[in-house]
């Protein structure tokens, strides 16, 4: 057990606490006061003149079935033999021994979301995992966290050019439909023979897991919004690029967005008016937001500085730390173990030498469960 003593705590919930002492004990947070309990023997750690926050969150990523630097070997990340595939999980494909993760950890990412590609209408399962250990089943922290689906480019372009459906716009959401209808028959059909893909598409009809769409164009949220309400489903809005087109209409339907890449290139069509005002405008009409790399789209690494474009462009700095820790956490349903300082919580947090928002500041030290990351 350890105390870092005498710093500057950014909890993650908009809240600066000047002059505490941040308590760690098995892994989590003892307590936060700024009483030290000199009757038992605490390791200290000065930390005075540092700011402490929360380990950062990217929602939405391929780490681990995407490898850094390894192309088709490492591509694990779009089962494109159909374009419907909700049999498969991540979990299945991540390794976590990929460069990514490294990377991850270093940059002070330690809780992240991996989810298969969106080249399929339908992709599988999603999981959550903290970014360090070797052992994939010891790094989750939810096995199951979401369904993938696509909307747009991606699912037209890949299965539309061989002459496959989805060919339009019209093909996705026939597709979508379909096999929401089949796993809402499933559930309603008993003593049949089980079918893998409908099992897993039945947790969202049942909203143990949301429907975790991707979706640049405001029509194609449109369509997300619009089976979200014919099917009652819980779904959330991945990427949302334009999303200040219409934010007070997707305000009404109590969902959480992820935001981002918006450090890429505009490389598609549906990118074309992507903007870093659209967080800030999202936020404004009472959405839940959080940043997202897409890593390898961006890299993982750039996941702090386009928080601080998001600042540049309205945000204040306990919002953007929102975006990439509480709003983040909150997204993945994983908010009651990680993404605030607060009593009870893992202790995944990080050191700053200056302002984390200035990027000439120095990230000191990682540490993830209460354990300091070395690497």
């Amino acid at each position: 057990m350890f105390v870092i003593t005498d710093v500057t705590i950014w909890n993650g919930n908009e809240e600066i606490l000047e002059n505490n002492n941040l308590f760690i004990r098995d892994g989590k947070i003892e307590k936060i006061t700024k009483e030290l309990d000199s009757s038992q023997d605490y390791r200290m750690i000065n930390g005075k003149d540092y700011i402490i926050t929360p380990g950062f969150i990217d929602v939405h990523t391929h780490l681990g079935v995407s490898e850094e630097g390894v192309g088709q070997e490492g591509a694990d990340f779009n089962e494109t033999s159909d374009p419907v595939t909700p049999e498969v999980r991540a979990i299945d494909g991540i390794n976590p021994r990929e460069e990514g993760l490294k990377i991850a950890r270093k940059s002070g990412i330690t809780t992240v979301q991996v989810m298969p590609g969106s080249a399929n209408v339908i992709g599988g399962e999603m999981s959550v995992l903290k970014t360090t250990g070797h052992i994939i089943d010891e790094m989750i922290i939810r096995q199951t966290s979401g369904m993938k689906a696509a909307t747009g480019e991606n699912p037209k372009r890949f299965h539309g050019s061989k002459g496959k459906m989805p060919v339009t716009r019209m093909g996705v959401a026939a597709l979508l439909r379909q096999k929401l209808l089949e796993a809402k028959k499933y559930i309603e059909k008993e003593n049949q023979e089980c079918n893998l893909g409908l099992e897993q598409l039945a947790k969202v009809i049942r909203k143990e897991i949301p429907l975790r769409v991707h979706a640049h164009r405001a029509d194609d949220i449109l369509t997300v919004l619009r089976l979200k309400r014919e099917f009652d489903i819980d779904v959330t809005i991945e990427h949302c690029t334009e999303g200040h087109f219409i934010a007070d209409y997707i305000a009404k339907h109590d969902v959480m967005v992820s935001v981002g890449p918006t450090m890429s290139s505009r490389s598609k069509v549906e990118l074309k008016d992507k903007s870093w005002s659209t967080i800030k405008t999202l936020m404004n009409a009472g959405i839940s937001c959080s940043i997202t790399t897409d890593h390898p789209v961006v890299g993982i690494e750039y996941l702090l500085t386009s928080a601080i474009h998001a600042i540049k462009n309205g945000l204040t700095e306990q919002q953007a730390l929102k975006t990439i820790t509480s709003n983040a956490a909150k997204h993945l349903g994983v908010e009651d173990q990680v993404g605030t300082l607060e009593k009870g919580k893992d202790a995944d947090f990080l050191l700053w030498k200056g302002n984390p928002f200035h990027q000439q500041s120095e990230l000191q030290r990682v540490f993830i469960n209460g354990k300091e990351i070395m690497d």
